[in-house]
């Protein structure tokens, strides 16, 4: 008799048999290959594309068939040999690229881009809940999609990831079109800043957000003065410790403010909708108070607007004048650095795309990710958001009912 036959050991192992065994954990569904469509912006101010090549070559990679319709890249400087020679196929035909089981695009796609989709298939774009139609929602409902709001895509703490780096983008860049515009070729001749003896420039932000923290950071840098205003204390608390120094903060106090948008030489509006509705804060009295050739950048006019005087301009024709103070209220301002942003967009849809394929699809990642869940807004032919079904007066059920029916 061996050693292991002496100690029992050879028992034992056939009595293991007839234990009660766990059970196996769900696994996840193998790899599924998606088919990605990236169609060209047509909306007037777009010109970012939601997809770097590089990304593309990633999906690729791993499995996945990526469309690009010609010229989608070409406003950020992406051309579609970079995009063909990393395995893209290139469209010139719309409706191969909106007939792909998910559409991934950076503005919402028009009633007749709507039409050309698939029914059952996933659009990825932003939403835009501010200036959107029934006209919209009944064309997504009707043809029974996955519409997935990138506004409202979280991340794995919580934060809007999409929201945030447009933000980032849109302060960093709203201290140069200041400067642009208070500049001698297009302005009073002043200085963003302030030099040696002479008082420097004052910025007034409403907000005191992602926009507001950025904008600040490039009005401090500069030697600007600034002053932020919110109704929010713990926003103003976390800006001034996000930029470790002090800086003038205050709610919004009527006669403060007042004061402050009187002396101001470059104003931003920087406050988000809540709630469905924007906050309109200075009023047509307190512009015309203004220094002639101040500046006005209303960050917020896609949302409505946070100045009473602000009205929605272009790229191509991006201000006008009101009571002598320049008016900037382009909706999209990270267009106008069409291609950071676009690779900023990209490094957040990449991970996303490749984690619905392990997942085995859209769906399974909807079900599995509460996070992307928080994005859908549409489902098969069901507003799944309650405040769009309050403002249009339409149907809701809660996606987690439709999530509930699949266990």
């Amino acid at each position: 008799m061996n050693e292991t036959s002496k100690s029992g050991f050879a028992e034992l192992a056939k009595e293991q048999g007839l234990y009660t065994q766990e059970a196996p954990a769900k696994v996840k569904k193998s790899k599924q290959s998606l088919k990605i469509g990236v169609p060209k912006e047509v909306a007037l101010q777009e010109r970012r594309v939601p997809l770097k090549p590089a990304s593309v070559e990633v999906l690729v990679q791993n499995g996945h068939e990526v469309i690009i319709e010609s010229g989608a890249g070409d406003s950020a400087n992406f051309k579609d040999q970079e995009y063909s020679e990393v395995g893209a196929s290139i469209s010139y035909n719309s409706k191969e690229v909106f007939e792909s089981q998910i559409v991934l695009k950076v503005e919402p796609p028009t009633v007749e881009e709507i039409e050309l989709m698939k029914s059952g298939s996933v659009l990825i774009s932003a939403i835009q809940s501010g200036k959107q139609t029934v006209e919209y929602l009944e064309a997504i409902n009707k043809k029974k999609l996955i519409a997935i709001g990138y506004e409202f895509i979280e991340d794995k703490v919580g934060g809007l990831p999409l929201v945030r780096a447009m933000s980032e983008i849109a302060g960093s860049t709203v201290m140069l079109i200041a400067a642009e515009y208070l500049s001698s070729d297009k302005g009073k001749g002043t200085i963003i800043g302030g030099i040696t003896g002479v008082p420097p420039t004052r910025v007034v932000i409403l907000g005191a957000g992602t926009v507001a923290e950025f904008a600040a950071r490039a009005a401090l840098g500069l030697g600007a003065e600034i002053r932020v205003f919110d109704d929010h204390i713990y926003k103003l608390r976390r800006l001034k410790h996000t930029l470790g120094t002090e800086v003038y903060t205050s709610t919004f106090d009527s006669t403060v403010l007042q004061e402050a948008v009187e002396k101001a030489d470059v104003l931003i509006g920087a406050i988000r909708m809540e709630k469905g509705r924007n906050k309109l804060l200075v009023t047509d009295e307190m512009v015309s108070a203004m220094k002639d050739g101040s500046v006005i950048i209303d960050v917020s006019i896609d949302q409505g607007g946070s100045i009473e005087t602000s009205e929605i301009t272009t790229h191509e024709k991006p201000t006008f004048e009101k009571y002598g103070v320049i008016h900037y209220c382009v909706p999209n301002i990270a267009s106008r650095v069409a291609r950071t942003a676009s690779l900023a967009i990209s490094n957040i849809f990449t991970p996303i795309l490749l984690e619905a394929g392990e997942e085995g699809g859209m769906d399974e990642m909807i079900y599995n990710q509460p996070r992307i869940m928080k994005g859908v807004y549409s489902f098969k032919g069901s507003l799944t958001k309650l405040e769009l079904a309050k403002r249009f007066n339409m149907g809701f059920k809660d996606i987690s009912l439709f999530m509930a029916a699949r266990i």
